[in-house]
């Protein structure tokens, strides 16, 4: 039997086990919250700065509730509807020791909430400059992708389908071109609902997926928790062994040749 060996997934240079990034956002209770990051046997949980008092540090916060010592820290600037906003979020969080590392988000609309590609850009490029790694979440958008790879983020992270949605991976294959043409870790980011569609992600190449609304909002979010993690594993099993091409006709899974009792 062949072995397929995987190499870790690494982001900055730093190396991860887990392909599975969680959310801190929606949770009932923290018991709940850090049940899920326990089962799912999370690496990287990303926090939204917005959610921070910066102007109280010793108020109470998500960071209160989580073991910050076992985690990556990976902050987001969910709620910054701006390039300035996002640019500012981050360096008072960098400021406050929280972490170099931000997941950029501008999103503008209320509605779709789908994210600035504009708004997007001018933010990466100032954080990259000043020394932050910044991981851009990202409409399916290839052209942007490369955009921001070029210009020095860590990884790219398109969205699946709307931020919340569960409606899964629409945006198939626009996200198999970024995959294709990304010399930075792919991170499929929102709208996955169920663990076959963190799979689906993985089969098609991704590097990685992010999820916080399918685990948090889940009758039992532990158990969806370690759901979607051994999806994203299988998924990413499926993408190295290699599928079968698709074709348009049937083919027979049985041998048609040297048939007990066929006539010549």
């Amino acid at each position: 039997m062949t072995t397929i060996h995987d190499a870790p997934l690494t982001i900055a240079g730093k190396t991860f086990r887990n392909r599975l990034m969680i959310g801190t956002g929606k949770y009932r209770n923290s018991a709940e919250m850090n049940a899920a990051f326990e089962a799912a046997d999370a690496e990287i949980i990303t926090v939204a700065l917005r959610r921070i008092d910066f102007d109280d540090p010793a108020s109470r916060s998500v960071l209160d509730d989580v073991d910050w010592k076992r985690y990556t820290i990976l902050p987001n600037t969910a709620g910054c509807a701006t390039a300035e906003e996002a640019i500012r979020i981050a360096r008072m969080a960098r400021a406050m020791e929280l972490s170099n590392w931000v997941k950029l988000e501008v999103i503008p609309d209320p509605k779709y909430l789908l994210p600035d590609p504009i708004g997007t850009l001018e933010a990466a490029k100032v954080l990259v400059d000043e020394g932050f790694v910044v991981l851009p979440y990202i409409g399916a958008d290839p052209i942007l992708a490369k955009r921001l790879e070029e210009i020095g983020t860590a990884t790219v992270m398109p969205l699946g389908s709307p931020i919340g949605s569960g409606q899964g991976i629409l945006n198939r294959e626009a996200i198999k071109i970024i995959i294709e043409q990304a010399n930075v870790p792919v991170v499929v980011d929102a709208g996955i609902g169920v663990p076959s569609e963190g799979a689906a992600a993985m089969e098609i190449g991704a590097d990685a997926v992010l999820v916080n609304t399918a685990i948090a909002l889940a009758s039992d979010p532990a158990m969806m928790a370690r759901a979607m993690a051994d999806g994203v594993r299988a998924g990413r099993a499926g993408y190295l062994a290699g599928r079968i091409p698709v074709k348009p006709y049937a083919s027979a899974s049985s041998p048609t040749t040297n048939i007990v009792g066929a006539v010549s």
